[in-house]
């Protein structure tokens, strides 16, 4: 690792908590339906709606409303009142409300690696809600560059890194999903280090026992520390 220069961190889940808040949200909207199907059975649904729809809409809060409202549609066969709508998009506008809680040893590790080495924000989702997310997680100051990507396939990752004039052996991608933060900047010939989370969407689930000498492990985020 010793032509390291960047070091990139997801956001959601890595930064600071987000799957257990979709979570609790996604609850809340099954028990809008229960009237109409169990709860497992609508989760199935809106999750069906929200692969369909990824290309469409992308990732964030945004794109969940629009397959909750969908989501609605289908379950109640068009037949639901308004008021399921407005309870749909209050659920989404309390998700984009929600406090930042920033993960544990975080302020410390950035605080630790700020100038050794340009750190990065490489997270995907909602371009102003990621933004918003950043402000109010107060750690914007620690990074020399943001990046909001509309994906993490291995397209994605060449462009930032022709961004950061950075090549792949001098770039460690950090984060809790090895589908979208690891498996793709492996492949590029970076370096990738998973940080699992308790919580993740069955989108980013991979089954896959990675053998790869740029490829680390740790159980929380202030071992990068020893790592490097």
């Amino acid at each position: 690792m010793k032509d390291l220069k960047v070091l990139a961190f997801d956001a959601d889940d890595t930064l600071w908590v987000n799957e257990p808040y979709f979570q609790e949200t996604e609850h809340a909207f099954c028990s809008l339906l229960e009237d109409y199907l169990p709860h497992h059975t609508v989760s199935q649904e809106l999750f069906k709606i929200e692969m369909q729809n990824l290309a469409l809409y992308g990732y964030g809060v945004k794109a969940f409303m629009l397959s909750m409202i969908e989501t609605i549609y289908k379950v109640t066969d068009h037949t639901a009142p308004l008021s399921l709508i407005e309870k749909a998009i209050n659920l989404g506008k309390d998700l984009l409300n929600k406090d930042i809680e920033l993960l544990e040893n975080i302020d410390e590790v950035l605080k630790n690696l700020k100038g050794k080495y340009r750190l990065v924000v490489a997270t995907k989702g909602d371009l102003l809600d990621q933004e918003r997310k950043l402000i109010k997680s107060g750690l914007g100051h620690y990074f020399h560059h943001i990046e909001i990507m509309s994906d993490k396939q291995i397209k994605d990752y060449e462009k930032l890194l022709k961004h950061l004039d950075c090549k792949p052996e001098e770039f460690m991608m950090i984060g809790n999903s090895l589908k979208s933060d690891v498996i793709p900047v492996l492949e590029l010939g970076g370096w990738g280090v998973h940080v699992p989370y308790h919580t993740t969407w069955a989108h980013e689930v991979v089954d896959t026992k990675i053998d790869n000498p740029r490829f680390g492990q740790i159980s929380n985020i202030i071992e990068i520390l020893k790592l490097l």
